[in-house]
C-alpha cells in the first residue's frame, strides 16, 4: 500500500474528466485497509471511496484522500442442488464477474451483464436492468467500519434497498468501506424474460428455450446497440433515475403525451422512462460545448473531450428544468457529484 500525492483521477472515472486528488491510495486486502485506518487517514480529513468511477462526476479537484478498493476474486461458500452462495471481492469488475458466473452456470444476474463498475459499488447502488436488481440475489455485505475500526457484516434485510438506493447512501454513507458482497445464485434457473427488449429479441432470433448464456448475450447486444462505449466517448451510464409519479399525475401527463412509456411501481404509482421525457423535450443528440446528450439514448450524458465536470452539471440542470416545465416531473441524477 502506497499513498500517492496530487493524483489525477482521469483514468478512474468513465466521464474522463481530470480531477486532482490531494492523496490517492489503492487497497488490495483487509490488512491494507486496517493499516490505513490505524494511520489516522480518515480522522478529521475529507475522504472519498471510489469504485469503478462509472457512476461519479468529478466537478473539481478533491482536497482529501481518495480510496479505491482493488481486491480481487470470488469464493464458493456453499451450494446444493438448486443454489450456490458466492462471496465476491469489492474490487472485482462487475462485468467480468457476471461473465464468470454465467460460464460456471450460476444464474440470477445474467440480466445485469455489461453494467460497468465494481462489485462493491453494485451493492451501494442496487444496480438494476431488464427486470432484475442486485438486491434480488444479495444475501449480505461485508464492510470495514471507519468509526470503530472493525470488520462487520450487514444482512440484506437491513440494507434498506430501494430503486437505486440503499443504506450505504444514507446512514452508512462515508462510514463504511465494502470489502465483499455475498450473493445467492441459482443452479436451477428461473429466467426473467419479462422485459420487452429481451422477449422481442428472443422471438426475433427464434430462441424458444433460452439459457442464462443466451440472456446475458442478448442483454449485451441490446446495451451495445444503444449505449456508448466509455472507451470511445466519456459517459457515466444512465445519468438520471427513472422518475416515479402518482397515478393521478401520470393520467394527466398521458392525456397530453399518449406515447408516454411507463411501468407499474409500488403503491399504485407509475415509473416513467427518463430517457423518453428528455427526448420529448428535444435534447437527444444535442451538443453543448464539450458535452452533450447521446444521439441513441437520451438518458446518457456524454463528454466529447477537453471539457470540465461543471459542463455536465450545467447541462443536467438545464434538462431537469426543461422536463419539469414540460411534464411537471422532477428528474434526479443517478450519478454522484463530487
Amino acid at each position: 500500500m502506497h499513498i500517492l500525492e496530487n493524483y489525477n483521477l482521469k483514468p478512474h472515472n468513465t466521464f474522463g474528466f481530470s480531477a486532482i486528488a490531494k492523496q490517492y491510495v489503492e487497497i488490495s486486502s483487509k490488512q491494507d485497509l486496517l493499516e490505513l485506518w490505524q494511520t489516522g487517514a480518515f480522522t478529521n480529513k475529507p475522504y472519498f471511496i471510489l469504485g469503478g468511477g462509472s457512476n461519479v462526476l468529478f466537478t473539481k479537484n478533491f482536497d482529501g484522500l481518495v480510496v479505491r478498493m482493488i481486491n480481487q476474486g470470488f469464493e464458493l461458500l456453499s451450494e446444493d442442488e438448486s443454489m450456490a452462495t458466492i462471496s465476491v471481492a469489492a474490487g472485482e469488475n462487475w462485468e467480468d464477474f457476471v461473465d464468470k458466473m454465467v460460464d460456471l452456470s450460476y444464474g440470477g444476474i445474467e440480466n445485469l451483464a455489461l453494467i460497468p463498475g465494481l462489485c462493491g459499488s453494485s451493492a451501494v447502488q442496487n444496480i438494476g436492468a431488464y427486470g432484475v436488481e442486485i438486491c434480488d440475489r444479495l444475501l449480505s455485505v461485508h464492510y470495514f467500519d471507519l468509526e470503530t475500526g472493525q470488520f462487520s457484516v450487514i444482512e440484506k434485510e437491513a440494507c434498506n434497498y430501494g430503486y437505486r438506493d440503499s443504506i450505504f447512501k444514507h446512514e452508512l454513507k462515508n462510514r463504511v468501506i465494502i470489502t465483499n458482497v455475498v450473493l445467492q445464485l441459482t443452479k436451477k434457473h428461473q429466467l426473467n424474460t419479462s422485459y420487452g427488449a429481451i422477449s422481442n429479441e428472443l422471438t426475433r432470433k427464434g430462441i424458444v428455450n433460452p439459457t442464462i448464456y443466451d440472456i446475458s448475450e442478448l442483454v449485451k447486444e441490446i446495451r451495445q446497440s444503444k449505449l456508448p462505449d466509455v472507451k470511445e466517448i466519456g459517459n457515466g451510464g444512465s445519468f438520471f433515475k427513472n422518475p416515479i409519479v402518482s397515478q393521478e399525475h401520470y393520467n394527466k401527463v398521458k392525456e397530453k403525451f399518449p406515447q408516454l412509456i411507463s411501468y407499474p411501481a409500488e403503491n399504485n404509482q407509475e415509473k416513467l422512462a427518463a430517457g423518453q421525457l428528455i427526448e420529448l423535450c428535444g435534447w437527444k443528440g444535442k451538443q453543448v460545448g464539450n458535452v452533450g446528450v447521446h444521439a441513441k439514448q437520451a438518458l446518457i450524458l456524454v463528454h466529447f473531450g477537453n471539457g470540465e465536470g461543471k459542463e455536465i452539471v450545467d447541462l443536467s440542470n438545464a434538462i431537469i428544468a426543461d422536463v419539469w416545465e414540460t411534464f411537471g416531473v422532477k428528474l434526479s441524477p443517478e450519478v454522484i457529484f463530487i
